[in-house]
């Protein structure tokens, strides 16, 4: 069957609401899909051995929890465009994810616990180590990098469906 100009128009204008949706749950797939990325590359609380590595307020798994709670995965539309958020607004995190240099001082309250032998941070007490001593630079791990290219890898995955709703 052959379509006109204006029907075949007429005819893509009413696929316009399935557009937005595909569009809409793309971004929204893709969206999730980078904080999975981000979180799963976010350092972990336990080694290769499964030992816990958490000490008194150093790494608690915190800052892989936020990914979750300060992403805003539900598409916003401003204009044309569909926006979402990839963020995690715990204070350190852009330290871990670009990188940061360490110069050497003393931090006092921060010590090795003797029985467990991991860093720990007790504030009053009268202990302390000095601190970046042997390396000058912490490498950052780049979560947000690898998100964005797992968000950009399935949108476009995901907006292959458009030309199913086209056609």
């Amino acid at each position: 069957m052959e379509l006109t100009l204006m029907e075949r128009a007429r005819q893509l204008r009413s696929t316009v609401p399935q557009i937005e949706a595909t569009i809409k749950r793309a971004c929204r797939g893709a969206t999730l899909r980078a904080i999975e990325k981000a979180a799963e590359l976010t350092p972990p609380t336990q080694d290769d051995d499964g030992d816990d590595l958490r000490g008194t307020s150093t790494r608690s798994g915190e800052m892989k929890q936020h990914w979750a709670t300060d992403s805003k995965p539900e598409p916003r539309k401003s204009g044309s465009a569909y926006k979402t958020t990839l963020a995690n607004d715990m204070e350190y995190a852009s330290y871990v994810n670009d990188g940061h240099r360490m110069d050497r001082h003393f931090v006092p309250g921060l010590y090795i616990d003797p029985e467990s032998g991991l860093l720990e941070y007790a504030p009053g007490a009268k202990v302390g180590i000095v601190v970046g001593t042997k390396t000058t630079r912490v490498p950052g791990i780049f979560m947000v990098d690898e998100a964005k290219k797992e968000y950009k890898r399935v949108l476009r995955r995901e907006l292959g469906r458009v030309r199913e709703v086209i056609e």
